[in-house]
Parts: C-alpha cells; structure tokens; sequence
C-alpha cells in the first residue's frame, strides 16, 4: 500500500505533467525542451554529412547521442565531466540507451550517408532524466528530418514510427508510473520502458533494488508503462501538429 502522497497529487497510475516546446533553439536542424514535471532536459538534432567509418561506402546513415547533466541540475553541484577529463558511466549508459532507441525508428538506409547526433542535456532533474530525453530526442529528430526533406531534397523521410520511454516503479507492491527522484530513491523495483509507435518494445530495463519482483509483476509494470507511453506519443503527435503549423 502507497504510504505517501505523490507530486501533483497523482494516483499510482498517472504521470507528471508532461510538456514539450519544439524548435526550442535558433541552431539545430532540431530541437525540443521537454518536461516530465519538474525534470527539463533540452534535446537538439544535428545534421552533418558523412558517417562513421565502418559505414562509410555503405549508403546508410547513423543516428547517435550524447547526454550530460548540468553542475547545478541537481541539488548540489557536481563537476562538469569534461574537468574531470572523462565521462561517468551512468553518462555512457544512458546516451548509448538514446541512441539505440531513436535509431530503432530510423530506416538509417533511407538517410543517406549522413550523421544526426542528439544531444540531450538535462538542465533540471527530478528523476525520468534518460526517459524524458528518449522522448523529447524523438521530437527533435523529427523536426530535424522534416528540415532535411526541404533542405536537402530527401526523398521520403526514415523515420517511420514514434518512440516513447517512461520509469515505473514498485513501492510497498504498488506500481507507479513516471518517478520522481523521491520516489525513484524510495523504490524497491525500478523499471525504464522504452517502446515504438507499433507497440514493440526497443527496451526493458529492471532491477530490484529492494525486494525482487515475480513474472506477474513484471508484466504489470510493462503493461504500465505502455500505458504511459501512448500518452506520451499522443503529446509528441500534438508537439509535432503545434510546430508545423506555426512554420
């Protein structure tokens, strides 16, 4: 049984309020500042001519990301990665997960040998910082591709479905969706659900920090968590009708 109250006063099964500013920078081919609360990371899309070596010759493009936290997006400064001359592995982590779930909805030989690289910079975080930047990078690739098919004359656009990811977790039995930090912290199961427009899933990340979950659980949280995430998908579709019809 929960035995606290959430943020926003929401049940077990609501998220936080989840907005998403398009075009949010002057620069980038794309961009999109997303928020899952009080949690706000800025996603931009560039697009450079050229791939990675192993592709180069191979007609097919390459989406990647990277990801960071700002000193001050916590409650306490932390040092900027690059002073410290490396990055964490939680950093690595997470950009690898961006990547691998953005590039799940790109047909990357549609693209062209071209390289679209996301950045994902978290400015404030209350928790959901890798699911908030899944899906706020789909919004900047999007408007991204759709400036390429102008631009460039790309023939018809890789990017063939939606992509969505949310936190849920399990506190005294009860699933909850979306997490903030209190409760991401106060959580004895923690699962990160990314999945596609068509239903399938790209990812499924769980562990038990505290007591461990059964299959039926399990199945609960996925199930929750997709429910989240057609929510999302129908904030990104309304981002994306918002954003075309203002250019």
């Amino acid at each position: 049984m929960q035995t606290f109250e959430r943020s926003y006063g929401r049940t077990p099964r609501d998220m936080r309020p989840v907005t998403i500013e398009p075009a949010y920078l002057k620069h980038p081919e794309g961009s999109a500042l997303i928020s899952f609360g009080d949690t706000r990371v800025l996603c931009t899309a560039s697009v450079e001519p050229g791939v990675p070596r192993w592709l180069r010759g191979s007609g097919s493009g390459w989406v990647t990301a990277e990801y960071g936290m700002l000193p001050r997006s916590t409650n306490t400064r932390t040092d900027r990665e690059a002073a410290r001359g490396r990055q964490s592995g939680r950093s690595q982590e997470i950009q690898r997960l961006i990547g691998r779930s953005l590039r799940a909805a790109v047909d990357l030989n549609k693209l062209g040998e071209q390289t679209i690289t996301l950045d994902c910079d978290v400015i404030q975080a209350d928790g959901g910082t890798r699911t908030a930047s899944v899906t706020g990078a789909w919004v900047a690739l999007a408007i991204a591709i759709e400036w390429m098919q102008k631009a460039s004359g790309l023939p018809a656009s890789p990017l063939h479905t939606q992509v969505g990811a949310v936190s849920v977790g399990m506190l005294e039995g009860t699933p909850l969706l979306d997490l903030d930090y209190r409760e991401d912290v106060a959580c004895g199961v923690d699962f990160n659900v990314v999945m596609l427009g068509t239903g399938q899933l790209v990812e499924v990340q769980g562990t038990a920090e505290g007591e461990p979950f059964t299959r039926e659980q399990m199945r609960e949280i996925v199930d929750l968590g997709a429910s989240g995430i057609e929510r999302l998908f129908e904030v990104q579709r309304k981002t994306m009708k918002r954003w075309r019809e203002s250019v």
